[in-house]
């Protein structure tokens, strides 16, 4: 090895310092758009309507969920999964047309957008029923409190996704 050459270990470890330092960049520049648009009344309104078409999207999936279980008599799992695919096609469409069209959801592709929803919807499920679970067998709360609350700790994470990636130009 020449004096002019990096030994492998450091050029290694370089390459690792570099990918670190652009995860927190990442990291950084999201939180930041988070900080700065707390400060916009806009966006607090975009909040409100989000939180309306969640909560339509609840009702219809227990409405959903109700009828498949009962008159159809399908297995509640597979119950649950029908009433999911309805009520996110249902908020996804709310979202696209109501909560973000003034931030051009109505012109961009509706399936890359559908994909970009669903995916962050399986991430703001993932936070809920983590919560959810924490909620039920650590704190012993009832399901149904613990239910309410993890949706409340969800929608948050839901709408920044979606605000930030699903339906930004």
């Amino acid at each position: 090895m020449s004096a002019t050459e990096t030994p492998p270990e450091e050029a290694q470890q370089k390459r690792a310092r570099d990918h670190w330092d652009q995860a927190a960049d990442w990291t950084w520049g999201v939180l930041r758009r988070i900080h700065l648009g707390t400060r916009k009344p806009g966006n607090w309104l975009q909040l409100f309507h989000f939180a309306v078409v969640g909560g339509s999207g609840y009702v219809v999936n227990l409405i959903v969920f109700t009828l498949l279980t009962g008159p159809a008599e399908i297995n509640h799992l597979l119950a649950a999964i029908g009433a999911f695919a309805v009520a996110v096609s249902n908020n996804f469409l709310l979202n696209r047309h109501w909560t973000f069209r003034h931030q051009g959801a109505k012109e961009a592709h509706a399936g890359f957008q559908a994909a970009r929803f669903f995916t962050v919807s399986l991430v703001g499920l993932a936070v809920n029923l983590l919560v959810l679970e924490l909620l039920v067998t650590s704190a012993g709360l009832p399901e149904l409190l613990s239910q309410a609350i993890a949706v409340l700790v969800a929608t948050p994470v839901n709408f920044i996704g979606n605000k930030l990636w699903t339906f930004d130009r």
